[in-house]
Formats: C-alpha cells, sequence, structure tokens
C-alpha cells in the first residue's frame, strides 16, 4: 500500500507493512526490519552526501562542507548569523527571531547536515540535507494510506446513500441528507471497513502510494539559476528528474524529485557505522558480521532511489524556517486540517511508529502487534507500549 522510494527492498517493506495492517506478522520480521530500517538509514546518509557533493561541485565549482546538525536550532541560527543581502523584511525576521528564539520550535530534532560552500576561510551557507525522522516518516505514511481509506469509506457512505434513495423511490440528486444521517452512513461505512480488516479481506486497490522524500537537500539558490541546476543534474551520471513542482504564493518554491542510482560499490567503502552496529548487537547479532551483511543487502536492493530537492532563494529559505511559512507551522496546520479522524488514523500512525520504535529496541522477538487497526486505545496505551520496547517502567 505504500512503497518507500527512498529505500532499498521497499518492495518487501510495503509488504511488511500491508501484512501488518492485518495484524499478519511472520517470524522472520522480528530479524529483518532491523535492517530494513537501519541499513537503509545508513545507505541514504551516504548517497545523499555523494550525490550533494557531485551537485555542489557542478553549481559552485567547489567542494562542499557538510557540518552534522541534530536539531533546527541550528540551521535557523545559521540562517540568520550570514544573510547575504538585506533589506526590511530580512531584517524584521533576523530581528525577531533573535528577541524571541524560543517561539521558532528551535528543539526540534533534525537528522542532517548543514551545506557551505566557497574557497573563502567562512565558507557561504548553500543549504541543507536531511533524513526524514522515522516519526515523521511513520505520521505521513499513515496519514498516506488512511487519506487513501477514507475515499473508500466515502464511496461506501455514498453507495449508502444511493441505497437508501432507491428504497424511497427517488433519484439520488432529490435525496435530503440530515447530517445525522450522512454520519451515521459515514460510520456504517468505517465499520464494514473495519470489519474487513479484522478478518484479512483486502481492502486496498490501485497502485501503491509513493513517499520519494525520506531523503531531502535543500539548496539557496536564486531564481535565475534554476536552469543552471537543471542543466547541471541532467549532465550527472545516474541521475533524472522525474518531477518538477513550482509552489506559489504564501510559500514560494521548487521541487524535484530525482531518481538516483548511486555508485554502490563506491559507497560501501566507508565503514558501518558504530551505531548501527550496536543495534544489531543489541538484538543479538555478530558485530563482526553486520559490514557483510550491510554489504550484501545494498547488493541485492534495487538500483535506484527518490530523493527529493527545494530549491528556493535566501528570503525565501529564510521565511520557510523563522517566517510566514515556517515549516514547523505547516505541520501542526497539516494536522488540524486532516478530513478524517476516526480511531484507525492513530492506530494506522501507532503501527508505523511502533515498527520504526521495534527496530531501534533492544526487544528480539515480536510473536503479535499491540495495535490493531479495528480496535480502539488511549494514547496512554501506546506510550506503555513504547516504554515497555525499552525495559522502563510505568506502563
Amino acid at each position: 500500500m505504500i512503497r518507500i522510494n527512498s529505500y532499498l527492498h521497499r518492495e518487501e517493506l510495503l509488504e511488511i507493512i500491508r501484512r501488518w495492517m492485518y495484524s499478519d506478522v511472520h517470524p522472520a520480521d522480528a530479524a529483518r526490519i532491523p535492517r530494513l530500517v537501519h541499513f537503509n538509514q545508513a545507505y541514504i546518509a551516504r548517497y545523499l552526501r555523494e550525490f550533494a557533493a557531485r551537485l555542489c561541485g557542478g553549481l559552485f565549482g567547489a567542494e562542499p562542507v557538510f557540518r552534522p546538525v541534530t536539531v533546527k536550532g541550528e540551521l535557523k541560527d545559521c540562517l540568520a548569523a550570514r544573510p547575504p543581502y538585506r533589506n526590511e523584511r530580512i531584517d524584521r525576521l533576523i530581528r525577531d527571531y533573535t528577541a524571541f528564539p524560543g517561539h521558532y520550535f528551535r528543539e526540534t530534532p533534525f537528522h542532517g547536515w548543514l551545506v557551505f560552500v566557497g574557497r573563502e576561510d567562512e565558507p557561504a551557507f548553500a543549504g541543507s540535507m536531511r533524513i526524514k525522522r522515522d516519526c515523521r516518516l511513520a505520521e505521513k505514511a499513515a496519514r498516506r494510506i488512511t487519506g487513501r481509506i477514507f475515499d473508500r469509506i466515502r464511496a461506501h457512505a455514498d453507495q449508502l446513500a444511493e441505497a437508501r434513495a432507491r428504497r424511497l423511490g427517488i433519484q439520488p440528486g432529490q435525496l435530503v441528507t440530515t447530517p445525522e444521517d450522512m454520519r451515521d452512513e459515514f460510520l456504517r461505512a468505517e465499520a464494514h471497513l473495519l470489519e474487513n480488516l479484522r478478518h484479512g479481506q483486502a481492502i486496498e486497490d490501485g497502485e501503491p502510494l509513493a513517499i520519494n522524500d525520506v531523503a531531502g537537500l535543500k539548496l539557496i539558490l536564486p531564481g535565475e539559476r534554476l536552469g543552471e541546476l537543471e542543466s547541471v543534474l541532467a549532465s550527472m551520471d545516474g541521475c533524472s528528474v522525474l518531477e518538477r513542482e513550482q509552489h506559489t504564493g504564501h510559500y514560494n518554491a521548487v521541487n524535484y524529485i530525482v531518481r538516483l542510482e548511486p555508485p554502490r560499490e563506491a559507497l560501501l567503502a566507508e565503514p558501518l557505522s558504530a551505531g548501527v552496529v550496536e543495534i544489531l548487537k543489541r538484538k543479538g547479532e555478530d558485530p563482526e558480521a553486520a559490514a557483510r551483511e550491510f554489504a550484501a543487502f545494498v547488493r541485492a536492493g534495487e538500483p535506484d532511489v527518490h530523493l527529493e530537492i527545494i530549491v528556493s532563494d535566501y528570503q525565501e529559505t529564510l521565511e520557510s524556517e523563522i517566517g510566514r511559512c515556517m515549516h514547523e507551522d505547516r505541520i501542526i496546520e497539516q494536522r488540524l486540517r486532516r478530513e478524517y479522524r476516526g480511531s484507525m488514523v492513530k492506530n494506522m500512525e501507532y503501527l508505523l511508529e511502533y515498527l520504526f520504535a521495534f527496530a531501534a529496541s533492544p526487544r528480539r522477538e515480536l510473536e503479535t502487534l499491540p495495535v490493531k487497526l479495528w480496535d480502539r486505545y488511549l494514547p496512554d496505551y501506546f506510550d506503555g507500549v513504547l516504554k515497555e520496547l525499552y525495559g522502563i517502567p510505568g506502563r
């Protein structure tokens, strides 16, 4: 149902998520999920840096410098510290940010790097790279899946309304439906779909939904250089632009989805990080075998991945971090705008968050899932589930 195109072995992960929606766990899931999560995270970090180095070299004529960061405040500080030009709006944004930094979600976790280019003693800030965090990926995947399910429920509710019109001997367009009737028909349609899930009857149809932006690069570039950027992309080996989307209005930027064939063998030369090795060790795996398993994982995976490039000039980038279209504000607004708010929405998010949390936890066994889409839970319950994964008392 959902394909994460920045990952390798994405069809396998798609199948696991699909099975978990029906509460169908296989014995191999406990060992496979940590590899699908952590090996992919390690591979993304490698191909994203390699791609950014080639792209920035073509655009700026210099090797970029990457500085790892862990919270958004480091990125916002860097943007505000050295503006390449000034005007009244930029000065106001920086002044407000400096006066009230706590208003700007500075502690938001950020798994990424700042990108600097130039031959000066202080290279210029050119943008940032990030890997979408597990909880944000789980939230986005859940929103996309439940959005499609909501369409199915609404279509079924419409069928119930049409049946009611036929019983009354009138055309559906002549049917006067009260809010109570609409709510009743929607709840009946939702109950029907949840019952199908409970009994393992397939509810999905059509092409799998795609998430293309787990790996992302955000560049600060004047609009007149977009043609140059596209020429550099077109000249890069193993790279092609699949989508180009222009955003104008409240949020001004150009988004590209790029298909990339990373140089796998070159990327495998880097040792596997101690963090990944330690996680697998906690799962009972042999640390010495981790590097060999990672290489086999990469070589057996798909040859291509997708990543996102967002391009905007300095002022629009500043607006997206501390101004009118601040990223964190957009996330909050997105959550509030959800049309479908049934219990299954949160359950889907719990289920996917559990998948990533299990991958990072010391838990080795996975016999049953603690969340079923057709049941109802309070957030307190899932808080206890996560604590139990890490052996924290308090449930």
